[in-house]
This record gives C-alpha cells, structure tokens and sequence, in this order.
C-alpha cells in the first residue's frame, strides 16, 4: 500500500514536472515568433506576415493560447479553440464528449417533450375548443410551425454575435415559459375559453380570446427560437474537431441527438396527446410548462462540464464587409497566385474562435475583398476589414453561397413533413379510429413516425453505417450529401403511400353513401402507418443528413447562423405548405366546384393534393442531384 502512495506521488510529480517543461518550451516559442516578426518591415515582398492588432501584449497571450490550442499539448487541451466557463483552455478529459452531452440532450428532451406537446394535437384543439374550419385550422398550425422555424435567425445571429450559445439558450428559456403559461391559463380560465358547442352550433371566439391563446403561442415561437440554433451545435461543440475519435463519436451524436427528440415526440404524441383529449387540456398545456423548468434545470446544473466557442462577432456584418470591399476593388487587377491574397500569419484566423479557411477556386469575383492594393501596401495599415478583407473571411461567405442550392431543396421536403402534423390528422379523423372500445385519437398515429425513427437510428448507427463504410470508405458510412438524397427518395414514397390510401377511403365513402355526410369510412386508421413510417425513415437521412451537413460544412464562427438557416427550410417548408394549400383551394373552387379539400372530406380529393406533392418532391429531387454532384466541402487551413 505505501508502495502504490509512493507510486502515485511520483505520477503526480512526473505530470507536473513535464507540464513545466512543456509550458516553458511554449513560452519561448511564443517569444521567438513574436521577435522575428516584429523585426520584419511591411514591404511588398512580406505584407502578408504583418498581423491585425497593436496589443502586443493581447497579441503574445492570443498567440499563446492559439498555440496551445492548435498543437494540444500533450493531448491535454482541446485543439479546436474551446474554453471552459471561465474563459480559459479546457483539458480534454475533464470537460465535453459524452458527459457534457447528457446535460445538453437532457435539455433538449424536456423542450421537445414541451414543443410537441403543444405542437402535435394544435390543429385539434383550434378546431374543437377555438371552433376553427379545417383550413382555418391548418394555415394557423403551419403559420406558426413556420415562425417557430422562422424566429431561429434571431437566436442564431445573437449567440454568434454576442451572447454565445449557452447564454442565448438560457435567455430565450424565458419567453418560452411565459408562452406555456399564458397558453395554460387560456385553455384553464373560463373567461378565457370560448363557449361550448350546442346542437353542432359552436360559438366562435372573442378577439380577446384569440389574442391570449395567439400571444402565448407565439411567445413560444419565440423562445424556441434561442434555443433550436444553439442547442444542437452546442451538443456538436462538446466534441474536438481536431481529434479523429471525437470527430467519429461526434457523427454518432447527430443520431443519437434526434433519437432524444424523437423519445420526446413519441411521449407527446401518445401520453400528452391522451391527457389532452381524455383529462383536460389545462392539464395538457400544464405539463409542457412543468418540462421546460426541468430544461433549464439540467442545462444549469452541467455548465462545469461544458466546452464554449468563443463568439466571433457579427457574421451579418462580415458579409457585408466582404461584398462592399469586392464591390469597391472590382476594378482591381486580381494576382495570378492566390497565395499573395491577403490572410494574417497567426496561428488562428483574426475572427475569434474561427479557424482558417483555405482558398477556393469557386466564386472569383468575391476574392477581390482580399485583394492588397497599392495604398493598403504604401501605407501598411491592413486592420480596416471595410478595406480588406482575409481569406477566411471570404471563404465564409462563398460557403453561405455555394449551400444555398442545397439548402433550398430542403424546403419542399419541410413541406412534405408538415401534412404529418396537419392533412395527415385530418385523413386520419375521417377513418375507423376504434381498437374495440378504445378510441385511437387521430394526431397519435404521428407515434408511428416516432416508432420509426426510433427504430431506425440505432440501426442506422450500429448496422447501416459500419456496411456502408466499408463501401464508400467514409467515417459516417455516407456523406452527408448522400443521405440527404436518400431521404428525399422516401419523401416522394411517403406522399404515394398517403396519396393510395385516401383512394381507397374515398372510394369505400362512394360504395356505402357515405360522400354527403361528414362521418369516419369503416376503414381502419392503421392503414395510415406505411406513410407515417416512411416519413420517419425519410427523417433520419434528410433531417439528420441536414445537422451534419450544416455544421460540419459550416464556418467555426457561424455555425448558429448556418444551423438556423437550415431550421429556415422547416419554416419556409411549412409557409410553402400553407401557401400551395391555400392556392389549391382557391383553383379547385373557384366557379362554384367542390374542391380538393373540403370541411367534410369526403366530398373532396385530398388524394389530389398529396398526389401534386409526390410529384413536387421528385422533381426537387432532380434539382438536388444537379447541384449535390458540383458541390465542393469546404477546406480548413
């Protein structure tokens, strides 16, 4: 026993004997850089080796935490620029991975549980408790689905600005609980309620009573808004970039991330959904508002585990700079080496917390903004980014471009994705709900969905990817791009599977005499599963494929704003939604004909409409092929 004490002082000695060596080894690094560069004068020949910045002293301390970053000494410190809470540099095996992960997935399972449980079962509560029609009711749910994919930018651009991600997710938690409580007290007070139906006469609600339950709903808009841009980058935060292990486990956090959202959805999606239909639904509003005080609870309580990115400041502004500076030198000569474009010689980029980009071939015209003229040269003043611009700087901006293709075919898939929330419930409220004397509520087949991603992931992860990595060769199994398509494959199959089965209610409506009367067809709302699971196993690769996809090709220092860009296509999917629903109805009632999608279902064709959306999502398919097979990943330096 004295022998091991013995032992392990030793250790102990050995490890702070060698982390003095070390430590002062890196300080005379740090010295010997800074007195060759200070001795090199700002010709022509060498304008690229002067750095942004007259601090010496802020620029000895940058260059030595960038060092010790850069090289992880020892492997001790994370080599992707992270810090702990303090600010200072975090030792691999006390902060991130797995162990801060749990905080953060914790977090975020209580604020999905709270989202769908409001989200799922919405366009019932607006058409039975607000006696709302069933297109009212469906614009409202997609309008606001769309906003509370809409309000991410807000949240993205303060946490990369200002905030940081941790701080923004925390804020935000605020409007959220302010929203769940209003919506609570909406759906408890009688005041607040509208009056029961009578004799299939329901009362409409007061504009006081829209506006309260409205308010609360877009409150929560809101404060999702902080926190869906952040939550999931923070998560990708905890793993170094720089250290192929953790890259590898940070692949399988992506899956295992919606696998967590997705335990929450099927929680809501059968339990909530039961207590709101069944008990009361002050009852099920109340519990989403309990959920997002155990949120910030766990979020709290593993900030000592935590790895932080440094913010990086405006990215808005960044753009700007680069397209005014470019705009300004378009008359400038560009040099025939891209190695004489302007870029500082440290160690890390000269945007806090961002790495270096390397250059790229695409997008010419915008490299202008790194161009060094001649007043930039005779004068050595190169600090004025509204002058001149980094390569790195530039770089981001060509990746917000040359994604924007890609991004974009995301939307019509969103589209595909909101019917499960809204036509797909309405499908399923006009069919044989009844498991003997149990009646299945319409809005709980989205279980099935769940059930599916549920299923998926882990087969995914455990058996799909280690397969297809030794095809492709890929760390992942398949690029980010690959899965993507994939998943809008299972779109086009989702809508004909939905599309089949409304042919078939439809026609067994005419066989019994069933097309006047607004009645549920004796067919059995189980037939409605194939579409549900597709569209889960469409997520898996598309939704997941997106995560990846928008972080890892994304720039360090805008990575909230690229993850909320890619929550854009949700809001924008959903917008779309609405507006083809809305343009549909128009066209297809216009001189007095029954419509597509009538209050009573069984006079229309909704197998029309999921049948326009199969083809919309082929051809985006086609578009996104085009542009998947010219994309270039981005490069760091």
């Amino acid at each position: 026993m004295v022998g091991a004490t013995v032992l392990s002082m030793s250790c102990g000695n050995l490890y702070v004997l060698v982390s003095t060596i070390i430590d002062n080894l890196t300080t005379t690094k740090i010295l010997l850089v800074f007195i060759l560069k200070i001795e090199v004068e700002p010709t022509k020949q060498n304008v690229k080796k002067i750095t942004m910045g007259s601090d010496r002293k802020e620029e000895i301390s940058s260059l030595k935490d960038a060092l010790l970053l850069q090289s992880g000494v020892g492997g001790f410190y994370a080599g992707d620029g992270s810090v702990d809470f303090k600010g200072k540099p975090v030792l691999k095996n006390k902060s991130g991975n797995w162990k801060a992960c749990s905080f953060i997935l914790g977090t975020f399972f209580c604020e999905r549980l709270a989202f769908y449980g409001i989200s799922t079962n919405l366009v019932n509560y607006l058409i039975e408790k607000l006696h709302q029609g069933n297109v009212s009711a469906a614009r409202n749910v997609t309008t606001w689905q769309g906003t509370c994919y809409l309000t991410p930018l807000i949240g993205a651009i303060l946490a990369d600005t200002y905030w940081g991600r941790y701080w923004t997710i925390a804020g935000f938690t605020t409007f959220y609980l302010t929203g769940l409580c209003t919506i609570t007290l909406s759906a408890s007070v009688p005041a607040l309620k509208p009056a029961k139906c009578i004799n299939s006469k329901c009362p409409s609600a007061a504009p006081a009573q829209y506006a309260v339950f409205f308010f609360g709903l877009y409150m929560i808009a809101l404060g999702t808004g902080g926190i869906k841009p952040c939550i999931w980058p923070f998560g990708a935060d905890q793993f170094d970039d720089t250290d192929p292990r953790e890259r590898v486990k940070k692949g399988s956090y992506f899956n295992w991330f919606y696998f967590s959202q997705n335990i929450g959805a099927i929680i809501a999606a059968s339990l909530l959904v039961w207590i709101q239909d069944n008990v009361g639904w002050g009852l099920g509003f109340g519990i989403p508002t309990l959920l997002i005080g155990f949120a910030i609870a766990s979020l709290f309580l593993g900030t000592p585990f935590y790895r932080f990115q440094k913010s990086g400041g405006s990215p808005l502004t960044r753009i700007c700079q680069v397209l005014v500076v470019s705009f300004r030198k378009r008359n400038v000569a560009m040099p025939g080496d891209s190695n004489l474009l302007f870029e500082t010689q440290d160690i890390s980029s000269a945007i806090k917390g961002s790495r270096k980009l390397k250059h790229s071939d695409e997008l010419r015209c915008l490299d202008k903004a790194a161009v060094l003229s001649e007043p930039e040269v005779s004068t050595g003043n190169f600090s004025n980014p509204w002058r001149l611009c980094t390569v790195t700087q530039v770089e981001e901006l060509k990746i917000l471009i040359l994604k924007f293709p890609i991004w974009a075919t995301g939307i019509v898939f969103s589209a595909v994705y909101a019917q499960m929330s809204t036509l797909f419930v309405e499908q399923g409220t006009m069919m044989d709900t009844a498991i003997g004397s149990f009646s299945i509520p319409p809005a709980s087949l989205s279980t099935f969905d769940v059930i599916s991603v549920i299923f998926l992931v882990p087969v995914y992860d455990r058996v799909i990817v280690p397969i297809a990595r030794k095809f492709t060769g890929k760390e992942r199994g398949f690029s980010e791009l690959q899965r993507m398509g994939i998943g809008l494959f299972l779109s086009i199959l989702c809508m004909s599977a939905a599309a089949l089965v409304e042919i078939i209610r439809l026609r067994i409506a005419r066989e019994l005499s069933l097309v006047d009367q607004e009645v549920a067809v004796p067919l059995s709302i189980f037939w409605q599963i194939p579409q549900y699971f597709l569209l889960g196993a469409a997520e898996i690769f598309t939704f997941i494929g997106q995560l990846e996809f928008f972080n890892d090709q994304s720039p360090d220092a805008m990575r909230s704003l690229c993850s909320a860009l890619s929550l854009l296509t949700t809001s924008l999917g959903n917008n779309l939604s609405s507006f083809i629903l809305t343009v549909v109805t128009y066209i297809t009632t216009k001189g007095g004909k029954t419509g597509w999608i009538r209050d009573n279902l069984n006079e229309g064709h909704l197998d029309y409409f999921f049948w326009l959306l199969a083809r919309l999502s082929f051809l985006n398919m086609l578009v996104y092929i085009v542009f998947a097979g010219r994309y270039k990943a981005k490069k760091a330096s």
